[in-house]
């Protein structure tokens, strides 16, 4: 079976509330040297990110290509996508409690029952909700264009 690997580095200096982190996502180089700190979770990040920043982001990124292609494979190739994630941390329990896709499309020629159904079938092959689903509450919105 194929299989794709990647890698992300962490350097992390100090400890938990005063210190902070630089990140690189090693496998593409396309992120080098961002910033991460306790600060970035609980308070403004300043231009930096967070572990549930990152998470919304991949979670977003990979939704829309498991839309796109569930679409595609229906014969509705897409003419955008938009998801917006959000994900929540509670901080009493330090758990990544939800995780809200807010997706928004336009497909010619398809109508909002389609759309919904092709949105559910992408939250069953999505390898990121994948992961999520049992630990995180995965609560996708879909409105058609």
């Amino acid at each position: 079976m194929a299989t794709a690997e990647r890698r992300a580095e962490v350097v992390w200096n100090g400890d938990l509330q005063s210190g902070s982190g630089t990140f690189d996502l090693a496998s593409s180089g396309a992120w080098s040297g961002a910033n991460v700190s306790f600060a970035t979770r609980t308070e403004n990040p300043n231009g930096n990110t967070s572990p549930e920043e990152l998470i919304a982001a991949a979670h977003a990124s990979c939704y829309a290509m498991a839309l796109s292609n569930v679409l595609h494979e229906g014969g509705n190739d897409p003419e955008e996508l938009r998801i917006n994630a959000t994900c929540v941390l509670d901080m009493g329990s330090l758990k990544i409690t939800t995780e809200t896709l807010d997706v928004r499309g336009r497909v010619p020629g398809l109508d909002a029952d389609g759309f919904q159904q092709a949105v559910e079938q992408a939250d069953q092959v999505c390898p990121v909700t994948n992961a999520l689903r049992g630990n995180v509450d995965v609560r996708v919105n879909a409105t058609l264009d």
